[in-house]
């Protein structure tokens, strides 16, 4: 009899440890949006992200099981110190439970290393590298929006189907460049392209006369463009300048934005190729997004990054919701349990390795005369199932993935 009694207090007391485990920390969900507010890729994350996130925290309903939710946000700068030393001071100082978007891959990198030793969710929308599920996966790290494998299954294969089987790479010198730039090679050279060459200039740059001559000597049929932001439309501005298209050479945009094509317009980005997540003018769902987004964003339409926002923090709620327990790993892996049926991701699902597998929409920029009024930029080619988008599991070097 003695012995049931002690195994019973034995029992109370584990449930009660587990119980006492599972809590909302401080009482209140803390969500840290962390991204590039004033330089380059401001426009594609930026506040736009912050105000996507409001967006999801008051669809949500504004609580987590009773329990309020806060938004806080900074400008990481582009810097991975910078980044890493924000995040590290959320995390331990003001109580952030979850860090979301961060483009600029080499940032993400160091943002997910104090995410996973700090046992606090981080869910990417913005950045590219596929580093982020293979050799620096982490339990914390959800991978979310787009790859540069998707890119490159996108636009790389559908260039080199057209005929542009000799390629150049003007690539910007940090972690996503030069996955971007490794990834759509190994596609080129899978259907039967080759590569002819690469430059890298630095994040930021403002004159790329010199990487732009070096592509035109090379004689390639494609200048692939392995960058993104004002690097990727001064290029292209600076390209058209140049005469390069009119001389016989095409331009591959291999991470191009919508508030790119808006910045550059249709007369100068018309005809281009490039590969989204994520398209407002796909159905009534997307257009619903986008127009209370656009309410709030002075007309601007969102951005894949901004809607993948959106998507992942009202995933990150729903997980939290479930489980009553905001820590990174406990978070993490409820979010892979659920599936995720949204605007963004009518299909969507997160793998052991954090990659968030959903479809993607190879796109042409329309022409001036093809487009019905503002934002309309775009035509679907095709979609992208996610299974194919994105690198399969079998070739993952990810640890959390059993091979």
């Amino acid at each position: 009899m003695r012995t049931l009694k002690l195994t019973a207090c034995a029992l109370a007391l584990g449930l009660g440890a587990t119980a006492a485990q599972a809590e909302i920390s401080g009482d209140t969900v803390k969500i840290g949006v962390l991204n590039d507010q004033s330089g380059l890729y401001a426009d594609l994350a930026g506040k736009g992200s912050v105000e996507a996130a409001r967006m999801a925290v008051e669809d949500f309903g504004g609580t987590v099981d009773g329990k309020k939710i806060e938004i806080l946000s900074a400008d990481h700068q582009n810097k991975p110190d910078v980044g890493s030393n924000i995040a590290r001071e959320w995390i331990d100082v003001d109580g952030v439970d979850v860090i979301v978007d961060v483009p600029t891959s080499s940032v993400a990198l160091a943002v997910s290393k104090v995410a996973n030793e700090k046992d606090t969710a981080f869910i990417v929308s913005g950045a590219a590298t596929t580093r982020l599920t293979n050799d620096d996966c982490a339990a914390t790290t959800v991978h979310y929006t787009y790859d540069t494998y998707a890119l490159a299954i996108g636009t790389g294969k559908a260039v080199v189907e057209e005929g542009g089987k000799s390629w150049f790479f003007i690539t910007a010198d940090y972690a996503f460049g030069h996955s971007l730039e490794e990834d759509t090679s190994a596609v080129v050279k899978e259907n039967g392209g080759e590569v002819l060459g690469s430059v890298r200039h630095p994040l930021s740059s403002s004159d790329f006369s010199s990487y732009l001559l070096q592509a035109q000597g090379s004689g390639a049929q494609v200048i692939g463009l392995a960058n993104a932001g004002t690097d990727t439309t001064n290029s292209i501005k600076q390209a058209n300048e140049f005469g390069i298209v009119q001389g016989g050479q095409q331009l591959a945009a291999l991470l191009m934005f919508i508030t790119d094509v808006d910045a550059l317009g249709l007369d100068v980005a018309q005809g281009l190729t490039l590969t989204t997540g994520f398209y407002w003018d796909m159905n009534d769902d997307t257009r619903a997004f986008a127009d209370r987004f656009a309410e709030r964003m002075n007309g601007q339409r969102p951005t894949m990054v901004h809607a993948g926002v959106y998507s992942g923090v009202m995933h990150y709620l729903k997980a939290v919701s479930e489980i009553d327990d905001d820590g990174g790993k406990a978070a993490v892996e409820e979010m892979k349990k659920l599936p995720i049926h949204d605007f963004f991701a009518p299909n969507g699902k997160i793998r052991a390795d954090g990659r968030m597998v959903h479809d993607m929409y190879l796109v042409q920029v329309k022409s001036p005369d093809e487009s019905q009024g503002e934002w309309d930029y775009y035509n679907v080619v095709r979609t992208i199932p996610g299974d194919e988008a994105y690198q399969p599991l079998s070739k993952s070097t990810c640890s959390l993935v059993k091979q």
